[in-house]
């Protein structure tokens, strides 16, 4: 039975290209008959009828599916299609044409065949097609040609392309014809020797320079950086050079550009004298007529500014460094001074496009900020460039100031100690009414604030703050205008960002100013991904806290608001929120404050939230160690029982019986030391001796501060902090088995060994966040815990048994560290039973009962 075109020869987009051409042109029963086609029929005899006897876009479809041919089937593509195909392509239009193209140089990418086989084949049909009429056909085919010279070897690169692009490059060829010959003799240089190469391919590029068309003087002097890599230093000096020198005295504007940018792009082939005598003075020529000619030329100019500064460095005199450094500064405003007092809808076009080209200009300059901080020595900076950055820093259009923002790091980099001299241009940036700009500035604002506190003069860590007395109000204020904006992405990478300011403020005014609206974000914002960050945010923040009233507020509000609230959106925010917990604080932090309040999650009344839990007890389950946390571990058996038992929802059932074959698959992590979890066991003494530390440091303060009867801060520390190493890498390779934990602090405890032990220990706030914030990046560990031998039916009765055993050894009691044992009562870590919540106000994100998506909302794009 005949059908129409089937689909295991013509890829889904031609099916759908022929059938919107059927839906909008085809009316007549005689004209859909005309592209019916057996079904019977072979994809190769399906493929010859249709090239032979079909329409032209059922020839396109073909085509387009000939790599699947030679893949399928060479030899028959080459014998019975391929002679078709060639056929076609004498009469056919711009769409096969292109198509073409497109699929020589696929079957050329895929190897279908053998390069012999490819060349005899293939190699014709692209040197036939080169000078098409239309020209981007033309290119089409050209860039096909220019893939198979990588491959060609040079026999048949002498013979089926230089030797003809003898002829094809003369005067009397088409203006086509000889712009082919210049990008083919450019990539052919690399594959021939220099003997070759002078002898047989530099008469041409001689002749196609001192061409009569600008055109394709123009285009062959785009060619001479090619041509000159593969000729080397000396034929580059005698040949390539003098050709360039001339073209860029030429009477076109495009020859001279072009002759310009090949200049900067070789100036590290020539040495200092010919860059001296020769290319200087071309240089300064073109800067002096840059303002005369066509702005297209103060553009190119502009950007290459930066290779101009490294090419030419050191060569300047005084008076030619100081006139280059003018000319650059002219550049950086230019367009600003022009008043023209008219509305945008007066202004005329040429006006428009003028200044469109001023900007880009300005741009351009932006760019190669940090180019000419190294030309003018950045100790100069203050007098020589920064009345310049001021005004990229504040220039009226946007593209100028994104583009300052992106180079921010790169010059505060540069500055080094003179850092201090740009704080209030960061301050001006980060108030910035675009969001685009503050978007560029923040993906290195870690990096940039750790300069600013603690570099330049004020480098001590006492007087960090000082120096940024706008910080915090213009973090804020960004804060706010992304939040209040469409852009929840920069909105998300802000938040993001906002982890390191532990290590550049206070713990007090991250507490008062940042962690509030961490947890308004968490609440109330509509972005999950938003909300993700501001919630890991906030994890950081209570970890690097110091003050033990503070954490159990936190805490507090945590459990509180987020998992016992009454919106589920609330409660599965609670749950991403513990799994930031045990990625970023210690296995014993977590099992002591969030453990059960998160069990307790097996009884909501919403079954994405049960669903959720149900993902990630793996990980809750791999912060308990045997046999310390045993009751621990009774609990989560107990609740995974319930659920097995009492659930109700088939998919939050399946994946329970799934997650209980995990958690049955899991080994246990002891209190002692095993080499298999050495490193995360490690990592997780290490956060836990941290934590400890928090509690002995702010035990310090409040004593010296009795004692002195005066407040003492976070700053008092972070000097002696600095110079001490955490002793994480001076941990003895053989380790012995059981390794105890962190030492309480005992009332008996002297206060100079407490000072003692204070300075040898302060590092880890520097180091947490040093070198990208290496322990908060590591993933949470998944160390793999034993337990669940029972199966889905029987569960827990063999592993509750083996946790009675005698044998094992109580952990250590001051491996938990007495730092979060709270002086304030913290709320119930139990929500109760699930009898007791109203599922009318538990049930959904307002009120419904209903289970709703476990798919994220959809956000903004």
């Amino acid at each position: 039975m005949p059908t129409r075109l089937q689909s295991s020869s013509i890829p889904p987009f031609s099916i759908s290209w022929v059938g919107n051409c059927w839906r909008n042109s085809l009316e007549t029963p005689e004209e859909i008959e005309r592209l019916t086609v057996d079904e019977d029929l072979s994809d190769i005899e399906r493929a010859v009828y249709l090239l032979s006897a079909g329409q032209d876009i059922q020839g396109t479809s073909v085509i387009a599916n000939l790599p699947f041919l030679m893949r399928q089937n060479p030899t028959e593509t080459l014998r019975r299609v391929l002679p078709k195909v060639r056929e076609a392509l004498h009469v056919a239009g711009v769409e096969m044409q292109l198509t073409a193209a497109v699929s020589f140089l696929t079957i050329l990418q895929d190897e279908s065949v053998s390069i012999h086989a490819y060349t005899h084949s293939f190699l014709q049909v692209i040197l036939l097609h080169l000078e098409h009429r239309d020209t981007g056909v033309s290119n089409a085919w050209l860039e096909t040609l220019l893939s198979v010279i990588e491959v060609l070897p040079k026999e048949t690169l002498r013979h089926e392309i230089l030797n003809p692009l003898v002829s094809k490059a003369q005067l009397s060829q088409t203006v086509q014809s000889r712009l082919v010959s210049c990008k083919i003799l450019g990539k052919l240089t690399n594959k021939f020797d220099a003997h070759t190469i002078k002898r047989e391919i530099l008469p041409l590029v001689k002749s196609l320079c001192q061409d009569v068309e600008y055109e394709v003087r123009s285009c062959m002097c785009r060619q001479l950086e090619n041509i000159a890599q593969g000729i080397g230093t000396e034929l580059t000096k005698s040949v390539v050079l003098p050709e360039l020198i001339e073209l860029s005295r030429d009477e076109g504007s495009s020859v001279r550009l072009a002759a310009f940018e090949t200049l900067v792009n070789l100036l590290d082939t020539f040495d200092t004298d010919d860059r001296s005598q020769t290319i200087l003075p071309l240089v300064k020529s073109f800067c002096e007529k840059s303002f005369k000619a066509d702005e297209s030329i103060l553009i190119s100019l502009s950007f290459h500014l930066g290779k101009l500064c490294h090419g030419l460095y050191g060569i300047f005199t005084p008076d030619q460094h100081l006139r280059f450094l003018e000319f650059y500064k002219k550049l950086c405003t230019l367009g600003l001074q022009q008043e023209n007092g008219h509305s945008e809808n007066q202004i005329p076009p040429q006006i428009l496009e003028q200044e469109k080209k001023y900007i880009s200009v300005r741009k351009n300059c932006a760019y190669n900020f940090p180019a000419m901080i190294v030309f003018v020595d950045p100790k100069n900076f203050h007098l020589e460039l920064y009345s310049t950055f001021f005004c990229l820093c504040h220039d009226p259009e946007v593209p100028v100031r994104y583009t300052i923002a992106i180079c921010f790091y790169e010059v505060s980099k540069l500055l080094n100690s003179g850092v201090y001299l740009i704080h209030k241009e960061l301050i001006t940036l980060l108030q910035d009414e675009s969001l685009e700009v503050l978007d560029a500035l923040i993906d290195h604002l870690p990096e940039i604030l750790e300069l600013m506190s603690t570099g330049g003069e004020s480098s001590v860590q006492e007087n960090k703050l000082s120096s940024l007395p706008d910080l915090i109000p213009a973090l804020t204020a960004a804060e706010q205008r992304a939040a209040a904006s469409l852009k929840w992405r920069t909105h998300e990478k802000l938040l993001q960002k906002y982890a390191c300011l532990p290590h550049v403020i206070s713990s007090d005014q991250i507490y008062y100013r940042f962690l509030q609206r961490m947890f308004t974000i968490m609440m109330t914002n509509n972005v999950l991904p938003v909300q993700k960050a501001a919630s890991r945010t906030l994890c950081i923040f209570l970890r690097y806290n110091r003050k033990q009233e503070q954490r159990h507020e936190v805490i507090q509000k945590l459990i509180e608001q987020l998992g016992q609230g009454k919106s589920y959106w609330n409660r599965l925010r609670f749950l991403d929120t513990c799994e930031f917990i045990i990625e970023i604080f210690s296995k014993s932090f977590f099992c002591k404050y969030f453990f059960l309040p998160a069990i307790e999650l097996t009884r909501d009344p919403v079954a994405n939230v049960r669903m959720k839990l149900c993902y990630l007890l793996p990980k809750v389950k791999s912060t308990l160690k045997i046999p310390a946390d045993k009751h621990l571990l009774q609990q989560l058996e107990m609740c995974v029982r319930k659920l097995l038992c009492q659930e109700k929802d088939k998919d939050v059932l399946a994946i329970v019986k799934r997650t209980v074959l995990e958690l049955d698959r899991m080994e246990m992590s002891m209190d002692s030391f095993q080499k298999k979890f050495y490193e995360k066991d490690l990592l997780d003494q290490e956060k836990e001796r941290e934590e400890l530390l928090l509690l002995e440091m702010e035990q310090l303060e409040k004593e010296k501060q009795q004692n002195d009867g005066r407040p003492t801060t976070d700053k008092m520390f972070e000097k002696k902090r600095r110079d001490t190493k955490t002793p994480t890498q001076s941990l003895p390779k053989n380790i012995p088995i059981s390794v105890p934990g962190p030492p309480s602090v005992t009332p008996s405890t002297s206060k100079e060994i407490k000072k003692s032990k204070l300075i040898r220990s302060q590092s880890f706030n520097n180091q947490a966040f040093h070198a990208k914030y290496g322990n908060l990046e590591k993933c949470a560990s998944k160390s793999s815990t034993t337990g669940y031998t029972a199966s889905v039916s029987g569960l827990g009765k063999t592993s509750l048994l083996s946790l009675t055993d005698d044998s094992f050894r109580t952990r250590n009691a001051s491996s938990v560290p007495p730092s979060f044992s709270p002086n304030t009562t913290l709320p119930s870590t139990s929500r109760g039973t699930g009898n007791s919540l109203d599922p009318k106000s538990s049930g959904s994100k307002d009120t419904q009962p209903r289970k709703a998506t476990l798919k994220s909302r959809k956000s903004n794009p």
